[in-house]
């Protein structure tokens, strides 16, 4: 285990696992925008270090995160408030474009932006005690941002029913809407998003990262563009050094061997 990061946000390789960790429990580990861009930052050092395959993302605490950090929204002017909400764009749209996949793993309340963030990872496993909320409209303050991802991960109703009521839902439920993946008993929770990423881990970098660019190149394009996206996609892919190897060696009935490339 090597430490790269100390602070709100710490971060660990694990070869082939790169593991950020928000690590202020005791405010429920807030999204402030020094979070952010250190949450940022962790995300483009992973994907510079040729041995991280899979990032987790995951948190200390009964929380994962209960969002935004309110008291770095008061009495601030427009342009200041901008900057703290470009920045959470900015994180999530480091979750997308990182090469490789990230998984959230939720022991706890994932409220607001970090309802968001759980939508916006790629994949997601949940404790039994997790929920999942977006109460900003309790406070005046629409959770306009996380809506982006959450109507993407739950669809229409299901996400206009959290944001006016800001009402949370269960794990169970999120499983259900498509939150998340999977939903274990707490105890179980490290060990099955540890096993999830080792399974992703195992194919072709090179691979997966064609499979992620490609999925949200085409996940909102209208049918016919993205087939014909995904088509050059495919035949880009078929010519790569690890799909011939992996072709090669499903017909010959052997383990392939990845170059990475």
């Amino acid at each position: 285990m090597a430490a790269v990061t100390p602070g709100p946000v710490a971060v660990d390789v694990e070869a082939p696992l790169g593991i950020i960790t928000l690590a202020a429990p005791r405010r429920r580990n807030p999204l402030s925008t020094d979070t952010m861009r250190a949450i940022i930052a962790a995300l483009r050092e992973l994907g510079e270090n040729d041995e991280v395959r899979v990032v987790i993302v995951r948190a200390e605490g009964p929380a994962f995160s209960a969002g935004h950090d309110l008291a770095e929204l008061r009495d601030r002017t427009l342009e200041d408030e901008r900057a703290v909400f470009d920045t959470c764009v900015e994180l999530m749209t480091a979750v997308h474009d990182l090469d490789r996949p990230v998984i959230a793993e939720v022991a706890g309340a994932a409220f607001a932006a970090g309802c968001q963030l759980v939508a916006t990872c790629d994949l997601a496993v949940a404790s039994t005690e997790a929920t999942f909320s977006t109460p900003g409209v309790r406070i005046g303050l629409f959770c306009s941002t996380p809506m982006v991802a959450l109507t993407r991960a739950v669809g229409r109703k299901r996400a206009m029913k959290m944001l006016l009521t800001g009402d949370p839902i269960d794990a169970a439920t999120a499983a259900d809407w498509g939150l998340v993946n999977d939903v274990v008993e707490p105890g179980e929770l490290a060990s099955t998003v540890r096993g999830l990423a080792l399974r992703i881990a195992g194919s072709s970098r090179s691979t997966v990262s064609i499979g992620k660019r490609a999925f949200y190149a085409q996940v909102d394009a209208a049918e016919p563009d993205a087939y014909a996206l995904m088509a050059e996609t495919m035949a880009g892919n078929a010519v790569t050094c690890d799909a011939q190897e992996g072709i090669s060696a499903f017909l010959g009935k052997r383990a392939p061997v990845w170059a990475d490339r």
